[in-house]
């Protein structure tokens, strides 16, 4: 059974530093739920990794799993599993060792250690490779072992430290799809930390931003993408739009776009605000306040086309096979669930 994982004002200050590492932390991952913390460079996602894993003690602020408080509780007492980016096999074991390795320091015999170790390989779709060296193995596969290692261990709560960030897009997206799968076969409670939006997407319910050390949003997926507490988390949510303007401080933004209506802003005060809008949800027509076609970029398949208002330049994601060419003469359809309005 599932437990649920919950910090409250969760900080930790390094001496010598003026700015905290992690700020006032609070987070509550639901039992057999996936929380993504996500945040840029030295955001404090690490931090707050490592201080629920009981690998760094906080200056403030307690961790509870399954109701209990295990602030002051040794690491390896937590019931905690822990998938780095490096996978940190032990070089001298087998994988089927590798996985079984627990076991053995719990006192299981060899034998018995390698059958209850084969378990977990098979769930990870390396039964064929029990025998190998970790030397001999991919950096896919790698992590595929490092990650039954920890599910093997029976813990509570598993935490990925961007354990896929190191692997091309192709071993990336195959490892999103086992993590799915992994998800809908055991009751696991997981706390994924990455600095990548379509990862948290990918395998997360919902996406805590962390920015300097402060949580700034925390919502499902969608809402994150749609409706972003600040700009900084609309850029960590991939958002390219923010045009500038007046916001009536009820329901009406007003800039060279015209009047744009916006539902469930709270927050916002009457004044110079940002127009947020969602380049996936606009539709290039013949409707609509009408723009120049001034850019064009390939994104892969599709493309992205700049759509110029005066000052005002708007990015539009265009399907495959698109006709649309630099100086075209276009309208925007802008769904009202692709606006939202920050404060700058």
């Amino acid at each position: 059974m599932s437990v649920e994982l919950s910090v409250s004002r969760l900080s930790k200050s390094h001496a010598g530093q003026s700015v905290a590492a992690l700020d006032s932390l609070d987070l509550t991952v639901p039992p057999g739920s996936c929380t993504a913390i996500l945040g840029p460079s030295g955001s404090g996602k690490s931090t707050a990794l490592r201080l629920i894993a009981g690998l760094d003690s906080p200056s403030a602020g307690s961790v509870m799993i399954d109701g209990v408080d295990v602030t002051g509780t040794a690491a390896e007492e937590r019931g905690v599993g822990m998938v780095f980016q490096r996978p940190m096999l032990f070089p001298h074991m087998s994988v089927l060792d590798n996985i079984g390795f627990s076991y053995r320091a719990a006192g299981d015999s060899r034998k018995r250690s390698r059958e209850r170790a084969r378990e977990y390989l098979e769930l990870v779709h390396l039964g064929d490779m029990s025998d190998r060296a970790v030397s001999e193995v991919s950096g896919g596969q790698a992590q595929r072992v490092a990650l039954a290692r920890s599910l093997a261990r029976s813990p509570r709560v598993l935490l990925l430290d961007e354990p896929f960030s190191a692997l091309d897009p192709v071993l990336r997206a195959e490892m999103h799809d086992l993590v799915r799968e992994l998800r809908a076969s055991l009751d696991q409670t997981l706390l994924l930390v990455t600095h990548d939006q379509q990862e948290a997407a990918a395998l997360a319910d919902s996406v805590a931003v962390l920015i300097d050390g402060r949580l700034e949003h925390h919502s499902d997926i969608a809402t994150a993408y749609t409706r972003p507490s600040t700009l900084a988390v609309s850029r960590l949510m991939g958002g390219v739009n923010e045009v500038e303007g007046q916001w009536d401080g009820a329901r009406v933004h007003r800039s060279e776009l015209g009047e744009l209506e916006v539902d469930g802003v709270s927050g916002v005060p009457a004044g110079t605000a940002v127009l947020l809008l969602r380049h996936e949800l606009i539709q290039l027509g013949e409707d609509g306040v009408r723009g120049v076609i001034t850019a064009l970029r390939p994104t892969g398949f599709r493309s992205i086309a700049d759509v110029s208002f005066g000052s005002t330049v708007v990015k539009v994601e265009l399907a495959a096979g698109s006709s649309v060419r630099i100086g075209d003469t276009a309208g925007l359809n802008i769904p009202l669930q692709s606006r939202y309005v920050v404060r700058r």
